[in-house]
């Protein structure tokens, strides 16, 4: 076995709408004075890592987040379009819970089977997969090996981790966590994507 290239799939720092349930999505909302901690302690850990490269969504939240990474590792984020969130359509910035009571219909369908249904106006689990999938491609392609890091967001998160690892994509929002600034690892080998660390949190202490 000779090196191994390893992705890290880092969910960005608090923001007010991910502490509210609110939906947010194509919305750019900063970090919270909390979020921008949580930023500093992801860059801690990065430091370990000896990252080789550092991919980016173009969100705000996601760029505030890879800032203190990017210092400490010594590279200019990349930025990849590929990465940003789920794009909620006619939800974004309502609750969550306001959503549910008022649109039971098209929430209770998304709810059930977001592969196939998404929020009106907003996308699929597989147009997410579709556009995210390819960045991870793109990562493989031009590093063979060493630790690379990509921050994104809940949702695109949680589906790579699906299209990854096989399980339906539709599955996302009930089989696999994601805190704000979670940290989820795979080996890229031979043999496919090997899972070796979950919504990891362990550097926020």
């Amino acid at each position: 076995m000779g090196p191994m290239l390893t992705i890290h799939l880092v969910r960005h720092g608090d923001t007010a709408q991910a502490a509210d349930g609110i939906f947010c999505g194509d919305l750019d909302p900063p970090l919270t004075a909390r979020g921008r901690e949580q930023a500093e302690l992801v860059g801690k850990a990065a430091s370990a890592l000896k990252l080789t490269a550092l991919y980016c969504s173009p969100k705000l939240r996601a760029r505030q987040t890879a800032e203190p990474i990017a210092r400490v590792s010594g590279l200019t984020p990349d930025v990849q379009d590929g990465l940003r969130e789920i794009a909620y359509g006619s939800w974004e910035g309502r609750k969550e819970t306001e959503i549910h009571a008022t649109e039971p219909a098209a929430y209770n369908a998304w709810h059930d089977d977001p592969g196939l249904y998404s929020p009106p106006g907003g996308e699929t689990a597989f147009a997410i997969a579709a556009r995210a999938l390819p960045v991870i491609r793109l990562v493989q392609e031009r590093h063979a090996a060493g630790h690379v890091m990509l921050v994104s967001h809940k949702a695109t998160v949680r589906i790579l981790v699906c299209a990854l690892l096989g399980i339906p994509l539709q599955r996302f929002r009930t089989h696999v966590a994601c805190p704000t600034t979670s940290i989820t690892s795979f080996e890229l080998g031979p043999e496919g994507a090997l899972l070796i660390g979950a919504a990891d949190v362990h550097h926020l202490g």
